[in-house]
């Protein structure tokens, strides 16, 4: 475990070292704050009306789970662009070999990228979650389903951070890495879309996508099966990179 953590932390301190990360930090939560204040604008004009109507929707509805459904979009976009110097960075830099020498192993080093990349992403999500709390002093939120829609984010993240990892491990160019996690990851966040235009919604097809799982934690609906997946693509994705480091240290 300890390597691990040592992985990782080397990975952090990486990271934010460099100013692509707080770049990325600042794009990212300025697109969202502005997203966010057009939507409160929108709310707070038509707010008199929603008083008069029953059963209207609130700010959570109107303001929050867009504003998270957006990042949920985004992450497709982010996420690769945080994983892409994981491996790919290591073999084109020729560190790789050192890393592999230094009798960790595989399922080891591939872990502690994983977290250190995560970190970047799941600030992102939570800097995001943090910003319609905001609104708690003016009106009611429900936050209960605020936390489920950042936990759902938060798994939803996960996954991709382990399919841009894996991408990362099998090649040496990280461009290269981030095309291929933006592709395989929206693939898998938009595969059932063409299902559902030809009215398939409970099929194979329709459960194996990202997306899926995802909306039923912006309903507030915390289900073991959606969490499962979201844990099965991340494992899945996790061992491939293993897999891969594997034949690089047996190809030496």
């Amino acid at each position: 475990m300890s390597t691990i953590r040592l992985v990782a932390a080397n990975d952090i301190k990486r990271q934010f070292a460099q100013p692509f990360a707080w770049i990325l930090l600042a794009l990212t939560c300025a697109l969202l704050a502005w997203q966010f204040l057009i939507a409160l604008d929108a709310y707070l004009r038509i707010a008199p009306k929603l008083d008069a109507l029953p059963n209207s929707q609130g700010a959570t509805d109107l303001i929050v789970i867009p504003l998270l459904r957006s990042l949920s979009g985004l992450l497709l976009l982010i996420v690769p662009l945080a994983t892409m110097q994981s491996l790919a960075g290591e073999r084109r830099a020729h560190t790789l070999p050192l890393l592999l020498a230094a009798g960790i192993g595989n399922l080891r080093i591939v872990l502690g990228k994983f977290l250190g990349a995560f970190v970047l992403v799941a600030l992102i999500v939570l800097l995001a979650a943090c910003m319609p709390l905001m609104l708690e002093f003016g009106t009611a939120l429900d936050l209960g389903r605020l936390a489920v829609s950042t936990i759902g984010l938060l798994l939803f993240a996960a996954s991709l951070t382990a399919i841009g990892i894996a991408c990362s491990a099998w090649t040496a160019h990280p461009a290269l890495a981030a095309a291929a996690a933006l592709i395989f990851g929206s693939l898998l966040a938009m595969i059932d879309m063409g299902a559902r235009f030809q009215g398939i919604d409970n099929a194979l097809i329709n459960w194996l996508s990202l997306s899926t799982h995802l909306e039923p934690f912006f309903f507030g609906l915390l289900a073991s099966v959606d969490i499962v997946y979201f844990l099965l693509v991340t494992l899945f994705a996790l061992l491939l990179a293993a897999r891969r480091l594997d034949s690089l240290r047996t190809r030496g």
